[in-house]
């Protein structure tokens, strides 16, 4: 082991089975769906309010808002309703309710963090500094979702974490979201549906496009071409499949940042967004953007994928095209080198490779930067997060798996003019799995998607054996010493 001097703090972010929010819960079906649709149509309305505020009255407690998801889940379930007569708001709602059902969010685990700055700093003391902590929250089967939480780094290096809310809140999808024509065009090639028919779709539209304009086009196409094809389905199954892909959603300012939940919504990530890597990236015309390279996972497939986001209320979701978008652990540079884009990734399960680019959503031609070298990584590397720059160079933290599938974080220094050179290594892990941060749903594990600096000491926080988060901190010139012994 090393002697670099880890501080650890005495804190611990665990999951809170309370936090809940409301989901669809709707049989597959159409006959159930009906029957129950039924049953609360026999009711008076007398019936129906007092099961409602019985309803009401044991769960609006638990919810900011409990009515509009209600009435959001009733609407899912409107056309099997056997009458055209109106329903009233309490019948609908009733019917809503049977039709929901509470996700604890982060029962199983609260894991994989990674920290930015905020983007607020005003009134922060002088030498302290805000900021946002991203967590993967998972509950019952295994779903995976984006938490925050928000906290203050003191002058003399303590943590402290703000309060969290009891609730949770998802937040409202743009339902009408804008395009980037080339990226689409780009990545319905990649999936090979370039035919005919995606060009007639795609040639009417503008550079940048709406949904509604894209689906008037997709229409248009499906009833000019005849007769309907398997082929011409597929392709316009894609089309749709990408655009739901490709999504918009923002959060009231009203909430708190540990109200805010990012939950699966496009087929792709339907079983989890798992391990969020944030990073702050200073472009060279002086702008921030937050950025999140994620893991979308469907329950048999996984799929990179990018968050883009300046406040942390607006978000814009996007897939990614490249030949090198592939496997898990994309990670952004903060910066430009060299007018190009920079990022981490994996692309066999056990090396580390680097890839350059002009547009950050596209990504090819990735080159071999870091193979196992020590026992405890003989298995697999990969990163723990977006490289920090500094003045040595830049510092990565990565993962190695080694005997008994034993994760430990451990670091190397990338040269800055060009970080295709390996500068420095460690030999022994930074961070190992110990005592009770060995115990959990994956034992033996330590894992982090980002770190940051404060000062000259590195935040780390870290994942222990998928269940809970601790944070340590590292003095960086301890660290870049050992690095470049």
């Amino acid at each position: 082991m090393n002697s670099i001097g880890l501080r650890h703090h005495d804190l611990t972010i665990g999951p809170e089975s309370a936090r809940v929010i409301l989901r669809p819960f709707i049989p597959s079906g159409t006959r159930r769906i009906s029957a129950i649709i039924s049953r609360a149509l026999l009711l008076s309305e007398e019936e129906t309010k007092r099961d409602l505020d019985a309803v009401l009255k044991d769960f609006d407690s638990r919810h900011v808002d409990m009515e509009s998801p209600l009435m959001a889940n009733f609407e899912k379930v409107a056309q099997h309703v056997p009458t055209q007569r109106p329903l009233s708001m309490a019948r609908r709602l009733l019917i809503g309710a049977l039709f929901s059902g509470e996700y604890a969010l982060e029962s199983a685990a609260l894991f994989n963090p990674s920290i930015v700055p905020h983007p607020d700093q005003e009134g922060v003391a002088t030498g302290a500094l805000r900021f946002i902590l991203s967590l993967r929250a998972t509950g019952e089967g295994h779903i995976s979702s984006i938490e925050f939480r928000t906290g203050l780094i003191d002058p003399r290096g303590g943590i402290h974490l703000d309060r969290v809310s009891r609730y949770v809140t998802v937040p409202e999808l743009n339902p009408n979201p804008s395009y980037r024509k080339n990226p689409f065009v780009q990545k319905l090639h990649e999936m090979g549906f370039d035919n005919g028919a995606s060009a007639d779709v795609m040639a009417p539209l503008a550079e940048g496009f709406t949904r509604n304009q894209l689906y008037d086009s997709v229409h248009q196409v499906r009833q000019q071409t005849q007769p309907v094809t398997q082929g011409l389905t597929n392709t316009l199954t894609c089309i749709q499949w990408l655009a739901d892909s490709n999504y918009e959603m923002h959060f009231s300012p009203t909430l708190a940042m540990s109200e805010r939940i990012i939950f699966p919504v496009s087929a792709n990530e339907s079983n989890g967004i798992e391990d969020a890597r944030f990073v702050r990236f200073l472009d060279e015309d002086g702008s921030v953007t937050y950025y999140a390279t994620y893991t979308a996972y469907n329950g048999h497939a996984i799929l990179p994928q990018l968050i883009e986001t300046k406040d942390f209320l607006h978000f814009r979701v996007l897939t990614l095209n490249g030949s090198a978008v592939q496997n898990k652990g994309m990670a952004l540079f903060p910066r430009r080198i060299d007018g190009n884009y920079a990022m981490l990734s994996r692309q066999d399960d056990e090396n580390l490779f680097i890839m350059f680019s002009d547009n950050p959503h596209y990504w090819s031609d990735p080159e071999l930067l870091l193979q196992p070298a020590e026992t405890w990584e003989s298995v697999k590397i990969g990163n723990c997060g977006s490289p920090i720059e500094t003045e040595a160079g830049w510092l990565v933290l990565t993962h190695g798996v080694g005997p008994m599938r034993k994760y430990c974080i451990g670091a190397v220094l990338l040269d800055l003019e060009d970080p295709r050179r390996v500068i420095g290594r460690l030999r022994d892990p930074l961070l190992v799995p110990e005592g009770s941060a060995r115990e959990g749903y994956v034992p033996n594990v330590v894992y982090s998607c980002g770190s940051m600096l404060h000062g000259r000491e590195l935040i780390l926080p870290y994942a222990m054996s998928d269940r809970a988060t601790a944070i340590v901190s590292v003095p960086l010139d301890s660290l870049l010493a050992t690095l470049l012994a």
